[in-house]
Parts: C-alpha cells; sequence; structure tokens
C-alpha cells in the first residue's frame, strides 16, 4: 500500500514528476529456477499451500523487496508470468505477459538540500536537512534553486465547482505557495481525499503561477505520520512514469521542487504574520473550519540535486477469456501491486536487516489473486476477466496509471475493477472491506458474494485514513471505471491485529514471513474474490456508478 497521492511519490508525496532518456533493458529471459518454482507452487494440493508458496517467493531475501525497475522485481514478474501460465491464463500484454512501464528513477543528493527563510527585517534563517526540512527537485530536471516570496494558501485546494477556492483573493504568481495538509471537512471522506492529494494540490498551484511549494505537517497528519517516518529512508529513489513519445505524466507543471517542514520549525514561516502557525493548526481541526490564506512576510530559499536515470519495469497481464458473446469483450480487472519499498540502506549501513520483503505488502495481494485467479479459470464467465499484476505502486500508483493510460484491451471496454492490496489475515476474518462500494452498482455484488461465505460487508472503519485514493484501483477510477479496494476486515478480533501490523509492521523490514500468517484465511479471502470478480463478469447489466455520486461525475467521460 502507497501512502502517496496523485502522481507523486515519496514522504507525503511531495515528488514532482518528468522525463528522461537512456532507458535501461529488462533482463529478457526467465530463469529455470522461476520456472521450476511456478511450476512446484502450482502442483500444491491446496489452495493455502499454493497461497503460502507464493508468498515464500516474492517475499523472499532474495527477491530484495521487490523496488521497481530491480533485477529482484523483475524475478518477481518472472515468477508471476510463469505462475499465470500454469494456472491457465493467457498473455495479455504488450510483449506476452509484460506491459513495460518506462519509470524515471531520482535518487536525492542528500548533501546538497538546503532551506532558508529570510525574515522581513533582513534576518536569514538556515534550516537543518532531515531535521528541520526535506526538499523535493522536478523530477523532470536534476537541480532546483528555488527563491521567492511565500504565501499561504489555506489547504491548498482549488475546487470552485464545488464551492471552495483557497486561491480566492490571493497572488501567487512567481512566488512559493504554502499549504497545511489536509482538506476542508464540508467534504465527505473520500472526497477529501481526493482534494487532499499531493498531485491535485500541485496542480493547483502551478495553475495560478506558482514556481514551487511547501507542505507543513497538521495536528492529525503528524500523528499518522511523525517525522522520524518521513526521515526512515532520506535516499530513497523516487519515480514517475514516461509516455511512450518522450512525455512525462507530470502534476504540478511548472513548478520547481517542494518542500516539507518539520511542525516544530514551521513556526519560522509566520514570523510576523497575521496568524501563527499553532493558530493555523487549531483551525485545520475545527469543524467547519478553513484556514484562510494571507501573505507571508519571508521569502523562502529552496535548493537541492538529484540523480536520474530511466528503467523499466513491467506490469503483468493474464486473461481469461469471455463466453457470452455479448459480453466477452468488456472486461473485469482483478489488480494487484507486485513491487514493494526495496531495501533501506540506512539500516543496512548500521548492521541491521533492512529487506523490506514485503509479505503483506503486497506479496499475500498478488497470492490470492492468482489463487482467485485459478478458481476462475473454471469458472462460466460471460465477461473476459483481466488479471492485472502492477508495478510502482509503492512509487505513486504509477504502473496502475501507466496501464490505465495505456491499456492493452479497449479501454472502453474496461468494466469494473476489484484491487486487492496488504489482505492482513492473521485472524479467522467474518467482514471484508471495500472501500469505495457504496458508491457504485459493485457494492451490493461484493455484499451478496462475501453472504455466500457468511462474511459481512463492513464500512470504512477509519475514513481519515483516506485509502480510497490510496491504491491502484483509484488511477482506474480516474478514468470513470467503477472500482473497489478490497480487505480484510477487524472483526472477530481482528482490529487490535490489523493495527499492530501497521503500527509496527508496515513498510518495514519486518513485514516477512516470519508473522503468524494464516494461509487457510488467505485462501477464503482468495475465494471471497473469486466470487466478486465471477459475479460482476456474469452480471446483466455492466457495472455503473450510483446516480450523482462525486467520483461517477468527476471523471465522467475519462
Amino acid at each position: 500500500m502507497n501512502l502517496s497521492i496523485r502522481h507523486y511519490g515519496g514522504c507525503l508525496g511531495l515528488i514532482l514528476l518528468g522525463a528522461c532518456a537512456n532507458v535501461e533493458a529488462p533482463a529478457a529471459k526467465i530463469s529455470e529456477a522461476v520456472v521450476l518454482a511456478a511450476a512446484e507452487t502450482s502442483s500444491a494440493a491446496t489452495a493455502a499451500e499454493r497461497i503460502k508458496a507464493d508468498v515464500l517467493f516474492l517475499a523472499d531475501d532474495a527477491r530484495e523487496g521487490r523496488e521497481a525497475g530491480s533485477r529482484g522485481y523483475q524475478e518477481a514478474a518472472d515468477y508471476v508470468s510463469a505462475r499465470m501460465e500454469k494456472i491457465g491464463l493467457e498473455p495479455a500484454g504488450v510483449d506476452g505477459w509484460f506491459q513495460q512501464v518506462p519509470l524515471r528513477a531520482n535518487t536525492p543528493i542528500l548533501e546538497s538540500a538546503a532551506f532558508a527563510v529570510t525574515k522581513a527585517d533582513g534576518e536569514s534563517v538556515d534550516l537543518t536537512h532531515l531535521d528541520d526540512f526535506r526538499v523535493f527537485v522536478a523530477a523532470d530536471q536534476t537541480e532546483m534553486d528555488i527563491t521567492a516570496a511565500a504565501v499561504f494558501v489555506g489547504f491548498g485546494v482549488h475546487a470552485p465547482d464545488q464551492g471552495h477556492d483557497d486561491y480566492a483573493g490571493l497572488d501567487v504568481k512567481g512566488k512559493i505557495a504554502v499549504y497545511i495538509g489536509g482538506a476542508p471537512d464540508r467534504f465527505d471522506s473520500e472526497q477529501r481525499a481526493h482534494y487532499n492529494s499531493s498531485g491535485g494540490k500541485a496542480d493547483a498551484a502551478a495553475k495560478h503561477g506558482a514556481i514551487g511549494s511547501v507542505s507543513l505537517f497538521s495536528i492529525s497528519g503528524e500523528k499518522r505520520i511523525p517525522w522520524e517516518r518521513v526521515n526512515s529512508n532520506p535516499t530513497r529513489t523516487r519515480m514517475t512514469w514516461v509516455h511512450p513519445d518522450g512525455r512525462a505524466e507530470v502534476s504540478g507543471a511548472g513548478l520547481g521542487g517542494a518542500g516539507l517542514l518539520n511542525p516544530e520549525i514551521s513556526q519560522v514561516l509566520f514570523d510576523g504574520a497575521r496568524k501563527t502557525f499553532a493558530e493555523i493548526r487549531a483551525e485545520a481541526e475545527a469543524e467547519g473550519v478553513s484556514p484562510a490564506g494571507f501573505d507571508l512576510n519571508v521569502t523562502i530559499s529552496m535548493n537541492g540535486a538529484q540523480t536520474s536515470k530511466v528503467v523499466t519495469s513491467p506490469n503483468v497481464i493474464g486473461l481469461i477469456p469471455g463466453s457470452d458473446p455479448d459480453m466477452k469483450d468488456e472486461y473485469i480487472v482483478l489488480s494487484a501491486h507486485l513491487d514493494h519499498t526495496g531495501v533501506n540502506q540506512k539500516k543496512i549501513d548500521a548492521g541491521e536487516d533492512g529487506i523490506n520483503n514485503g509479505a503483506f505488502d503486497n506479496a499475500m495481494g498478488v497470492a490470492t489473486m492468482l489463487e482467485a485467479a485459478t478458481r476462475l479459470r473454471e469458472a462460466p464467465l460471460g465477461r473476459s476477466v483481466l488479471i492485472l499484476a502492477v508495478t510502482a505502486e509503492e512509487k505513486g500508483l504509477l504502473g496502475a496509471d501507466y496501464f490505465a493510460h495505456y491499456p492493452t484491451v479497449d479501454g472502453e471496454a474496461l468494466a469494473a475493477n476489484v484491487n486487492l492490496d496488504m489482505p492482513v489475515v492473521l485472524h479467522p476474518f467474518t467482514d471484508v472491506i471495500a472501500f469505495g462500494a457504496e458508491r457504485s452498482s459493485i457494492g451490493p455484488i461484493v455484499r451478496t458474494a462475501a453472504a455466500k461465505m457468511d462474511v459481512t460487508l463492513s464500512p470504512d472503519p477509519a475514513p481519515a485514513q483516506n485509502l480510497f485514493v490510496r491504491s491502484d484501483h483509484y488511477r482506474f477510477v480516474e478514468k470513470g471505471v467503477p472500482a473497489v479496494f478490497l480487505v480484510v476486515g477487524g472483526a472477530n478480533g481482528g482490529e487490535e491485529k490489523i493495527k499492530d501490523f501497521i503500527k509496527n509492521h508496515y513498510h518495514k523490514p519486518s513485514d516477512d514471513t516470519s508473522l503468524p500468517i494464516l494461509y487457510d484465511e488467505a485462501a477464503r479471502f482468495a475465494e471471497v474474490n473469486a466470487m466478486i470478480a465471477k459475479d460482476l463478469a456474469n452480471a446483466e447489466e455492466r457495472p455503473h456508478w450510483n446516480e450523482g455520486d462525486f467520483f461517477g461525475e468527476l471523471f465522467s467521460g475519462k
């Protein structure tokens, strides 16, 4: 699962995107060992055994955390393609099973980072990198050197069609837009997640002429992501994808870069301003209140540099053809991201385990998707089903976004998406959560399919986490395709175990196969997903957004 939103990778999604050339070619031949491993898994007698074997292979230290573009990820992709072949799927990529995704990889040069604040009286305050700030160079550049006056723009949300515009009456042309995390509570949780997206805020800042942006932590945002976590892997490579013609898929085009400040130092931007940072944070948390923007009495200087190269990393795509002559050319997509966050060199240098194996995130999602495909292979299906393992989810949902822009089948025929990301099977689950279920006709189908196994459909237990926009299904939503994101629910004793996983293992080396994984429960989860996909494939009516739904209307025709 990914913390970033809308084409932004890295801490809190503050990376600007771009493109370059010199693509590194991926490995062309699948090794005999990988083919043998896939064959052994496919021959296992039970679903639980197959899922366990998949997770053990994908989350093995030898995969080195499956970072997009790496050797370990390519081995994982080769394995998944071999598994798809053994299951009996048909290749549905551009190159056999694969759709190669060109990714620009940017690695920060830490010693080049600088952030200074000049106050109205001329005093200049130099902040300390990592302790006080992070900077992120625009991804289509290698250096950033920005000095400009700062303007506070509230939440940084530009939504005049929804009755809210934080830029109204403000002039940010040629300046640095400073905004606090969050969005107005007048929107429901998923709308707030959309307007809180880093990409959307960058687009708004660029549209109004800003040349850079700085993001500040809200109180609730700091609780979710403490500053120490922001710096857990400061040299982590960040990515964007590149169009076939060489254009970058860019959010915030025209911004030279972005900054992120530690909340303990953020008051420095508000010295001499009409409000303090503490007052702004209080307003951001208050019900029915949105902090209004105003000019700040400071000038900000941001500097940074990064090395860049382009690598390719494949999506892996298999097809189960439908049989109904009127529906077989429509597609239900089951998706799961195959990548994870690679290695943490900071930990390795300290002599610690630094391989982020990603057993639950998302080897388990891929394994349960493959098991669902095994069941669907023998099921009568009206519509066709695509089995899609995507790359670079952890870099900003990039593989899914590339597929959504350049589908290997007719894009207009994509009927629905069910996404599997981080099913934490540590307890005998009795409920599932389908984020976005209430927004389309998929919801009742999920509820009915789950009920066949005495499993209930629960509502979003943590709306503030904004999970609806934080995984690959959202790239389908942005193209107007009804979609849900399915996970195991927290009933029957699961809530505390899931919370413990998120707190102590999520995006850490300890998310590995030493955890007490219940593979029989994973098999049940796979069966629920197979039932959902089957019912969607056989539904008389093509899945559709509910009338008046915000996302259905927002992305209509995309």
